[in-house]
């Protein structure tokens, strides 16, 4: 949970300078949870007021904004976060992809050193977490719609519910967790 991954290419991103940011991903119900678990509820609830949020499907989607540094051929949106120098927001807010995305290009960026363990610890770091966010996702998303089936009310005792249930979660896969460090 704790876990950024970094490459030196996203400060001279191939895809220009929003990125990642020009479509940004959702705050999946996992975020939700680590996000709440880290006191975290207020903001998310003042977010959502202000309209930085919003309910989705599979938790919550964040705004995009005019892209004013776009240029032809570039995305004319980004992530409502993204700034001159890359997110606002402090990395215990944000969702987990944007703490642990890497994409290709920054993968395959170190050439003939693509055998470099780093690169390669990045690699099953990534995928990992990836598989691990996939699981408390479908899993917190099917609860949800269990206990909440018009939708829910998204509400402080809301998110301390999510909270809860993902910390349940932590604790189970905590194993599975420690072999991601």
């Amino acid at each position: 949970m704790e876990t950024r991954l970094h490459s030196s290419l996203c400060a001279a991103c191939p895809q220009g300078p929003t990125g990642c940011c020009a479509s940004p991903p959702g705050v999946d119900w996992a975020d939700i949870g680590r996000i709440v678990s880290r006191g975290g509820a207020e903001w998310l609830l003042g977010e959502i007021a202000a309209g930085n949020l919003r309910p989705g499907p599979r938790g919550l989607l964040l705004r995009r904004v005019p892209n004013e540094g776009a240029s032809a051929g570039t995305w004319p949106t980004e992530c409502v976060y993204h700034g001159p120098h890359g997110c606002t927001i402090d990395p215990d807010r944000r969702a987990a992809t944007c703490n642990y995305y890497l994409c290709e290009e920054a993968f395959l960026a170190g050439g003939e050193n693509q055998g470099d363990p780093a690169a390669l610890e990045a690699r099953e770091t990534h995928a990992a977490l990836v598989s691990l966010y996939g699981q408390w996702d479908l899993e917190l998303q099917e609860a949800v719609e269990a206990r909440w089936s018009a939708g829910p009310p998204w509400d402080e005792p809301f998110l301390v519910w999510v909270g809860e249930a993902w910390r349940r979660m932590v604790q189970r896969d905590r194993r599975r967790w420690k072999a991601l460090r």
